[in-house]
């Protein structure tokens, strides 16, 4: 181990770093009030042990209960808004960070790349560059984690999570599901492939399927959603161009922001939140999809804003 903490795995992502800080001070804070308390109580049960005398009563003492009370209220401060900041960096991904697409399947993790390279139980990534996944669930709970970059999020069925990371040191480091899903769990594993940038552009640009932009693009065409959803006197839908990022007003008078989560939400249980000014015509697309294209859909509807534009 490199990390200077062999209780625990190598550190290899930015996030690691703060998060073994994190745990090497709540561990020296428990190791410290343990020890003062097990000194105290062998010191008091040898000096005040049963003697013929009674013990003389000490009715308060102001300055002590000042003391046990402020500094525990210290210790726990500092570890709750030490937590709490790390909890919201590890949950806010860089404006340049990549995004992969990943769902979770009894039992493998099936990967895809914005420009078309797919994996199964395999993550490769660019040292050096955050990279921010989208999540998904095709079937049960899963868990994604990676125990080398500190990093683990509940991928759920019916939602869409998001976890980034810097990978900082290249290698191969363990990628498991840490939430049982069923009776090959166990085997449910895989690996994240850290390679230098340059690296990463050559494998990159090997052998590639059409990106999920592009796949997303012939779905939104076999589904029809042009029908509904392009400008022009046939459309009964919000136009989907420009919109990725932004806040929508739904009928309810309520604001909703336009992305991963609200637009599964959206081809899912189209009904649960209507855009302003529609009526809710739009059929349910659950039994229709996978969540693999479902992502492809996403993407394209992403790169509609990216570029201004309709592919």
């Amino acid at each position: 181990m490199t990390n200077g903490l062999p209780f625990l795995p190598d550190r290899a992502s930015t996030v690691a770093l703060h998060v073994d800080y994190l745990i090497g001070f709540l561990l020296a804070v428990t190791v410290i009030l343990a020890g003062t308390i097990f000194v105290l109580i062998l010191y008091f049960a040898i000096r005040y042990r049963r003697r013929r005398h009674s013990a003389v009563q000490i009715e308060n003492n102001l300055s002590l209960e000042i003391l046990w009370s402020v500094i525990p209220l210290g210790l726990t401060a500092v570890m709750f808004l030490w937590g709490a900041k790390l909890f919201m960096q590890n949950h806010q991904p860089p404006p340049n960070a990549e995004s992969i697409y990943v769902v979770g399947k009894q039992w493998m993790w099936t990967i895809e790349h914005a420009e078309g390279r797919r994996e199964i139980d395999q993550l490769h990534v660019p040292a050096g560059k955050p990279i921010r996944l989208i999540l998904a669930s095709q079937d049960v709970i899963h868990d994604f984690f990676i125990p080398a970059f500190r990093v683990k999020q509940d991928v759920v069925p019916g939602r869409y999570s998001t976890l980034w990371f810097e990978a900082t040191k290249t290698g191969e480091f363990h990628l498991f599901c840490s939430q049982y899903c069923g009776t090959q769990h166990s085997a449910m594993i895989g690996k994240v492939i850290v390679m230098t940038p340059a690296d990463f552009q050559v494998w990159l640009g090997g052998s590639r399927d059409e990106s999920p932009a592009k796949a997303g693009a012939q779905l939104f065409q076999d589904f029809s959603c042009a029908n509904c959803h392009e400008p022009g006197p046939r459309q009964r839908g919000p136009n989907l161009s420009g919109v990725f990022g932004k806040p929508v007003r739904l009928a309810s008078g309520e604001t909703a922001v336009f992305d991963e989560a609200y637009m599964h939400e959206s081809i899912v249980a189209p009904g649960a939140k209507v855009v302003d000014g529609y009526r809710p015509i739009m059929p349910s697309f659950r039994e229709q999809l996978t969540e693999d294209e479902i992502m492809d859909l996403i993407a394209y509807v992403r790169s509609l804003s990216s570029e201004g534009t309709k592919q």
